[in-house]
């Protein structure tokens, strides 16, 4: 058991959190909640030891392995994947060499009834008997199971890690993370740069072969098959409940429905003592009363509502304008990279008013043939756009695109017509911008910051093809749910990219499997999709064996 105790941090005159307790037991499958900057990565360096508390302590048994996955971070760029991966065994193996020198050392000494002899037999001994009670691995086929899983291939292996994006790095790590068999895995936002395919694949690993798990993450559908326990970090303190996130949300409300009517019940008792006290303080026969009010008024502990419910705001498109029956349509279309072949003879039609998704494994040509689309790489074979189509495109590097010198307000000012001005700050506040961010200039923005406020952008222009490419990474669950809601009510045609299960889901009807130099069509939904993939594997295994 992994015991917090009394944890408070601190930033000059801002408390983060305060005297916060609870203790992680061995199975645990924690998913730690709040919104941003309510101090989640903050408590995850903590527990893993790279950080230290303003107060309070961590504890573990002392041979217990703590693995953190922070949200960026850079490997080692002089060693091949497959190395880097094996690291996770690097104390083994330098235990195994120990051991062979010492027993050689022990071999050539002669002077038996030394006390450097019998040290150096105690220090075998002692790593002996460590090293034998490690259960036997295949380190090389451990290694090579996790990164398949995590979507390398064989081909990657012997690769440099200098080769790879840092999605890829942090695939690396993660790799590392997995085959070390912690005591307890911390992971933030591990699902943001994996495909779906691997999303599933680390959640069943997690939930078959991990101990203790505690994740921070805005894939809902990850989280929730998951976990089993919510802590939830508000207003400086937690709140602990022992369910996955789905129920936690409805525990959630009641809490927070009670705190309200608390809230309402003290607001109207504090009024007409307030009353009282004004009406009454000069009235000699009312003096005691009067003071009596006032020292419990002073005493009183307020009661808060923890954070502003913004589930009510209603995102709204503006009316695309009317674009031809067919927005994309292509035929044979194919892609290379000199002789790297990305896709072949891709035949397929987008209907006008379509909600279709794209999704495979990284690197299968997902955004390529966005690009192709776009118009910003050449191909062959015919693509051909419709009748008066105008495309709104977020791409990741969409931040880099905004003016640096305009202010988050005005940035969205420009763009906004019509009803939706008069709600420009809700929208910011449902993206997660406070008032004190909206005269800041773009240029001093994060780079998540910067991808919500393009998000906010492109969603108010009228456009009516828009193409989104992993829109969702930089977004929380509850802002997920308000752009969910408005792209299901688009009018226009939406062409997305994305991992993430629960976001697709109920938004789109088609989906397009990138995968093995091709593009499959499949007319369902999501879930329909996953399930129909899952099926299939399950009968690849069954042929192979």
């Amino acid at each position: 058991m992994i015991s917090v105790d009394g944890l408070t941090v601190e930033f000059g005159n801002t408390t983060l959190f305060k005297d916060i307790s609870f203790a992680i037991n061995d199975k645990d499958r924690i998913a730690l909640m709040g919104k941003n900057g309510a101090g989640k990565s903050t408590m995850l360096k903590i527990i893993a030891g790279s950080r230290a508390p303003s107060k309070g302590r961590v504890s573990a048994p002392k041979d217990s392995v703590i693995a953190y996955l922070p949200q960026h971070l850079m490997t080692d760029d002089c060693r091949t994947v497959f190395e880097e991966a094996s690291q996770a065994f690097a104390q083994i193996f330098e235990m195994e060499n120990r051991i062979n020198l010492l027993n050689e050392e022990l071999a050539s000494r002669s002077d038996y009834e030394s006390a450097e002899y019998y040290a150096i037999i105690e220090e075998v001994s002692a790593l002996s008997e460590k090293f034998y009670s490690i259960e036997e691995i295949n380190f090389d086929a451990e290694v090579e199971k996790i990164l398949i899983g995590l979507g390398f291939n064989r081909s990657d292996f012997n690769r440099p890690t200098s080769e790879f994006s840092g999605g890829w790095r942090m695939r690396i790590e993660l790799a590392k993370i997995l085959l070390r068999k912690p005591d307890l895995i911390l992971l933030d936002e591990p699902t943001n740069h994996l495909d779906i395919e691997s999303v599933q694949w680390l959640e069943e690993f997690l939930i078959n072969s991990a101990k203790a798990v505690m994740v921070i993450s805005h894939d809902r559908a990850f989280v929730d098959n998951l976990t089993t326990r919510t802590i939830e970090i508000t207003m400086g303190r937690i709140y602990d409940y022992k369910v996955n996130y789905s129920k936690y949300l409805e525990l959630r409300r009641e809490r927070r429905e009670q705190q309200q009517k608390q809230y309402d019940e003290q607001q109207k008792m504090i009024a007409d003592n307030q009353e009282f006290i004004e009406r009454f303080k000069g009235t000699y026969s009312k003096t005691n009363q009067v003071q009596s009010r006032v020292k419990m008024l002073e005493k009183l502990e307020l009661i808060e509502v923890d954070e502003e419910d913004t589930s009510a705001l209603r995102l709204r498109f503006p009316p695309s304008p009317r674009s031809g029956s067919f927005p994309v349509v292509t035929e044979g279309l194919s892609k290379s990279y000199g002789d790297h072949l990305v896709f072949a003879d891709a035949s397929f039609s987008i209907v006008r008013g379509e909600k279709v998704a794209f999704v495979g494994k990284n690197g299968e040509g997902k955004s390529t043939l966005v690009k192709a689309i776009m118009g910003e790489i050449d191909y062959q074979g015919q693509l051909t756009m419709g009748h008066n189509v105008m495309v709104g495109y977020f791409a990741q590097n969409q931040a880099s695109l905004l003016d640096e010198e305009t202010t988050v307000f005005q940035t969205i000012d420009d763009v906004a017509k019509g009803d939706i001005r008069t709600k420009i700050k809700d929208i910011l506040g449902a993206f997660m911008f406070s008032g004190d961010s909206w005269n800041k200039k773009v240029k001093v923005l994060s780079g998540g910051e910067r991808t919500r406020l393009a998000m906010i952008k492109l969603l108010l222009e009228p456009v009516n093809l828009l193409i989104l490419d992993e829109p969702t990474n930089h977004l929380d669950l509850k802002t997920k749910d308000i752009l969910k809601s408005a792209l299901m009510d688009y009018d226009g045609t939406l062409i997305v990219v994305s991992h993430d299960r629960d976001f697709l889901n109920g938004l789109v009807s088609k989906v397009y499997e990138f995968g093995g130099r091709r593009v499959k069509e499949h007319l369902s939904g999501i879930a329909e999709f996953l399930e129909k993939k899952r099926l299939d594997h399950l009968r690849e295994l069954e042929r192979k064996a």
